[in-house]
């Protein structure tokens, strides 16, 4: 799975699709899920998967900003 830092919503005519930013926090909330699952759902690991998933988009970012 891919996370982009937005999404398009289709349309009718032959315009081009909007982009929407997603919100940082949903991005984080499906990374946090994709590691869960990857670990086969295995539960108490939470908190582990969601500082994971928070380092994986924060972080990137603070380093480009140096």
């Amino acid at each position: 799975m891919s996370y982009a830092s937005t999404s398009t919503t289709p349309t009718t005519s032959n315009e081009k699709p909007l982009e929407h930013p997603v919100d940082p926090q949903e991005q984080v909330r499906r990374r946090a899920y994709e590691l869960y699952e990857q670990r086969g759902k295995e539960d108490g690991h939470h908190l582990e998967d969601w500082l994971q998933a928070e380092s994986e988009f924060v972080r990137p970012k603070a380093k480009a900003a140096s």
